[in-house]
């Protein structure tokens, strides 16, 4: 190890504590994207991460706005022509904390027990985020320099879909060239076996609303005469799946391909046991697609989900109504072969052509999609990250696929020609999106030691070669 990057870990140890303080600080501000109310706190966030990363000792630090919330860029180009520029990536924004009443902390009061902290955005995605920040901060204080040349882009919207950042990428792509995104966003597949994610479903996304009367009407006087809302989305609902849990939009699965045998074989070798699943996630039974295994399904199927179902009346008691509308909100994760957009058609056609009759029907298409996504497996970070994470846990990490969807992905990829490799420590089961998230405290130092060691090994890299 380097005299530089032994100087540089010793300083991230030293200042363990005061790290965790500030996950703490950062993770109390409740930076919520989705909810209008909460617009001032995504300036604070956005301010108190411009303030951090100049307190880190970049000097090119700037906010820029969108129509929605801002991002914040920041660079130290210093390291000269020859060495490589990497663009690390990450969000500040959090999901709703909602239902409150299942926290057993304030989601905004960040709670440490025992080797956890809990709260909402910790995991996802304050605490990977702020961890490489704290890096440059003891590269510059520790060293004076940095190995590689070093650009940050930290959104505000990729809790609602990153709305406006292809247009954002787009108007600085000059500035935001690199030779590859380094991401802070993602997660590692299991706490205890290192893992680096080399895959990601793509995205569609829509909302439809049932309509029937002009007006709610009372179910005793007019149930049985007028087709219910409720009812007729439900049976749209239903007709999505069949008994075997396949899609059932005709050209679904157009273009997807099957697994081969040395994929499933791959996955096989995976410490993964359906037992243990349905434990994690409180499941009583596995349901999906059949033929496939619960990894398969998860990484490298289709899927179609329906996200919420509301009409009516909700409330406290009884209320005798024949609601005059229903909702519904649909997702799909989508793999290699599928488009976003031709998918939100089928899944539309399918859902007029099963209407039942005394209803209509309005269909609402997200307009932000996203491709699947993969990383080479020879790709230059992907080699350097599988060497580092070998050295920190002692073992080679295995590749893993992600069931969940990034857009960003695809616009630096169709914007700027960049691959993406996924560097976070944050784990698939520390209750992201949900009452309780929470993140492990030591993952906060481990990743700590691995963002140091990832750009010390890229700047070396032809020593080892």
């Amino acid at each position: 190890m380097s005299g530089g990057l032994h100087d540089v870990l010793a300083l991230l140890q030293e200042r363990s504590a005061a790290s965790l303080a500030e996950l703490v600080d950062f993770a109390s501000i409740p930076s919520v994207s989705a909810q209008p109310d909460h617009r001032a706190d995504m300036a604070r966030a956005a301010g108190w991460l411009e303030q951090r990363l100049r307190r880190a000792g970049l000097n090119t630090v700037e906010q820029w706005p969108t129509a929605g919330h801002a991002a914040v860029y920041a660079e130290h180009l210093e390291a000269g022509e020859d060495a490589p520029t990497v663009l690390v990536y990450g969000h500040y924004d959090v999901q709703p904390p909602d239902p409150l009443d299942r926290w057993k902390t304030p989601p905004f009061t960040p709670t440490v027990v025992g080797d956890r902290i809990y709260g909402r955005g910790v995991s996802d995605d304050k605490g990977p985020l702020l961890l490489t920040v704290q890096v440059v901060d003891a590269y510059l204080t520790a060293t004076g320099t940095l190995p590689i040349n070093l650009k940050f882009l930290f959104e505000g919207e990729e809790e609602v879909g990153s709305a406006h950042l292809d247009a954002l990428v787009a108007e600085h792509a000059e500035r935001l060239g690199a030779d590859f995104v380094l991401s802070a966003d993602g997660g590692m597949w299991s706490a205890e076996i290192p893992s680096l994610t080399v895959s990601a479903r793509g995205l569609a996304a829509l909302e439809l609303t049932v309509r029937g009367p002009a007006k709610d009407l009372h179910s005793g006087r007019h149930g049985g005469s007028v087709h219910n809302p409720l009812h007729a989305l439900a049976t749209l609902v239903a007709g999505l799946h069949d008994d075997s849990g396949r899609v059932t939009v005709p050209g679904f699965y157009d273009g997807v391909s099957d697994l081969t045998l040395e994929q499933r074989g791959d996955l096989r070798e995976l410490p993964f046991e359906d037992a243990a699943y349905l434990t994690q996630t409180g499941a009583p039974a596995l349901y999906g697609e059949a033929g496939y295994s619960t990894l398969e399904r998860q990484w490298h199927r289709p899927t179609l989900e329906i996200n919420g179902m509301w009409g009516g009346y909700t409330g406290d008691g009884s209320k005798t109504v024949l609601p005059s509308e229903a909702h519904a909100k649909i997702t799909c994760r989508l793999v290699p072969g599928q488009e976003p957009g031709r998918i939100v058609e089928l899944v539309q056609a399918h859902l007029q052509a099963t209407l039942p009759p005394g209803v209509t029907l309005d269909l609402r298409p997200s307009e932000h999609g996203a491709r699947a996504y993969r990383l080479p497996g020879d790709h230059p970070g992907a080699v350097v990250a599988r060497r580092v994470l070998e050295d920190l846990y002692g073992r080679p990490p295995l590749d893993v696929g992600m069931g969940g969807s990034i857009p960003v992905l695809e616009t630096f990829q169709r914007v700027l020609g960049l691959d993406t490799v996924f560097f976070s420590f944050a784990v698939g089961d520390e209750d992201i999106h949900a009452p309780n998230e929470f993140f492990r405290v030591p993952r906060l130092y481990e990743g700590q030691r691995a963002w140091a060691q990832f750009w010390h090994a890229l700047g070396h890299r032809g020593d080892h070669e």
